[in-house]
């Protein structure tokens, strides 16, 4: 009985909003539209309750099958179109704006498919993982080290001997590479502690054979697009270098897999071709039912990768990136290891993404997002902090993990349309403070930290009421919305959503 009350109420929010959206496309929203189809459309909103109740939209377990949710929606709201548009014919009401009639149920429409697919994917699918669901892959699939090729003897020389031998390496990598390559790298290289190993290669294999914790560098110059098990090399690679000892590789990211094709064929052929890479390369993965006809066809060679993506994963795999650069259309990254693996037991890669969020009483709880952002963005959140900051509202200044299409989806807050899951579980409320992440949250201050804890987040933040430009103010606008909800809280988170609404649509108040 509460779901489907919690049902109800979703479903007026997006026909109320539908409608308020579709009436902010005519002139003089306020002075004329409003007043004249209030009426109207509480009319209309009383008819669409009925005839959802009558062919049981607000039923949960009708929605277990996709294709049984949209022959409800779709049958429930085109009888609540007919009878609308007969009653109008019937009475010769002709006045009445087709725009905004039909503007309003297909939003509605639109909005409700959204919301009952994305409750059924959550309620029906698992997490599709980074590496395919391929978990079985680690170290103990591999012989041990005694039957594979005798590990080389590593003997220690003294610091004069090591340097001879790293320029020697450096001479070879400049003959082959280039010197801006050798210039980018020879810092790192000039003052590592322990032996270097060079390798070209795109299996983990040849790394495992070397000693565990004997390596001050490992370089590997083969682009790591070419590799089908990536985690596992950098789980591999963890393995062999020294504590606060450097891995240095490049990779093609998208930026530079763009210019490569646009700039090899000519146009307009460069562009067609580049369509059909990124449906090819960077969506067949990403969908479960495709993905594993992709690394059947590529044997996982060639494939696309994000800078986000490429740091997000060595960040999972215990190192942290210190320099990247630009080198003759690849990107070229020093890293350092800082720690073991994190071995993530259920990280996703498709478009449903679970983040772990601090809620009431400091517990944790996983909040339902739709993807804005690259794979593996969650674990380079610190890297984007140190080196961009916080921008005007709270947000990190050129977030390079951000997508083309998550910036849409943010535009118009559809990313966040899962979070109702979180309604409906009872994680947060409707208005309240944003839940954060664990490093968003030790950024406020220790009696904000404390303070926060002591009540639900929200899907709807003050910050749409208050529109506070600096990180303080963000704090300010928080501490003044949690003591208001103290005192008196229904009134609070009222005044609050309204206030927050009025922004939305006429101040155009948008998430980045």
């Amino acid at each position: 009985m509460k779901r489907r009350l919690h049902f109800v109420l979703f479903d007026v929010f997006f026909l109320t909003v539908s409608f308020l959206f579709v009436a902010c496309m005519k002139s003089a929203t306020v002075t004329v539209v409003l007043p004249t189809y209030s009426l109207p459309f509480v009319l209309f909103l009383i008819t669409w309750l009925i005839f959802s109740f009558h062919f049981k939209k607000y039923n949960s377990e009708k929605y277990i099958n996709r294709r049984e949710i949209l022959y409800i929606i779709l049958k429930s709201n085109f009888v609540s179109l007919a009878l609308g548009l007969l009653v109008l014919y019937t009475f010769t009401i002709f006045n009445v704006s087709r725009l905004i009639y039909f503007g309003t149920i297909l939003t509605a429409t639109v909005l409700e498919i959204l919301a009952a697919l994305i409750y059924n994917h959550v309620h029906t699918s698992k997490v599709i993982d980074y590496e395919n669901d391929f978990k079985e892959f680690r170290s103990s699939d591999f012989p041990e080290t005694d039957t594979l090729v005798s590990p080389p003897v590593i003997k220690k020389r003294d610091v004069s001997d090591r340097q001879v031998e790293v320029k020697l390496i450096l001479e070879m990598i400049e003959s082959e590479y280039g010197k801006d390559v050798k210039d980018f790298i020879s810092e790192y290289l000039m003052t590592v502690s322990g032996p270097v190993q060079v390798v070209s290669t795109t299996t983990r294999f040849n790394i495992f054979a070397l000693p565990e914790k004997q390596y001050g560098c490992i370089v590997n110059f083969h682009k790591i697009n070419d590799f089908r098990w990536l985690n596992k090399f950098f789980e591999t690679v963890n393995d062999k270098v020294l504590n606060e000892g450097y891995f240095i590789g490049r990779v093609e990211t998208y930026t530079l897999r763009k210019k490569r094709i646009i700039s090899k064929y000519l146009f307009p052929f460069n562009y067609v071709v580049y369509t059909f890479d990124v449906i090819f390369r960077r969506v067949f993965p990403k969908l479960s039912i495709l993905k594993r006809f992709y690394f059947w066809i590529t044997k996982g060679k060639n494939r696309a990768l994000s800078q986000a993506e490429t740091f997000g994963r060595l960040y999972s795999c215990g190192f942290t990136v210190l320099d990247d650069k630009d080198i003759n259309g690849k990107l070229y990254f020093v890293s350092q290891k800082v720690k073991e693996p994190s071995y993530p037991s259920d990280p996703t890669y498709g478009p449903l993404v679970r983040l772990r969020r601090i809620g009431k009483g400091g517990k944790y709880f996983y909040v339902y997002k739709m993807r804005t952002m690259h794979p593996y963005s969650e674990y380079i959140q610190q890297f984007v902090y140190e080196k961009n900051r916080l921008e005007k509202g709270g947000k990190f200044k050129d977030d390079f993990r951000v997508t083309t299409l998550g910036k849409f989806l943010r535009k118009f807050w559809l990313d966040e349309l899962p979070m109702l899951i979180n309604v409906l579980k009872g994680d947060i409320k409707i208005v309240g403070v944003r839940p954060l992440s664990s490093h968003y949250y030790n950024l406020y201050s220790e009696e904000l930290k404390q303070y926060r804890i002591k009540f639900k987040p929200g899907l709807i933040p003050p910050y749409y009421a208050d529109m506070p430009e600096s990180f303080e103010e963000i704090m300010e606008s928080e501490w003044k919305y949690l003591m208001a909800y103290e005192k008196h809280p229904f009134r609070t988170d009222v005044k609050y959503f309204f206030a927050a609404l009025k922004n939305i649509i006429f101040k155009n108040a948008r998430s980045k």
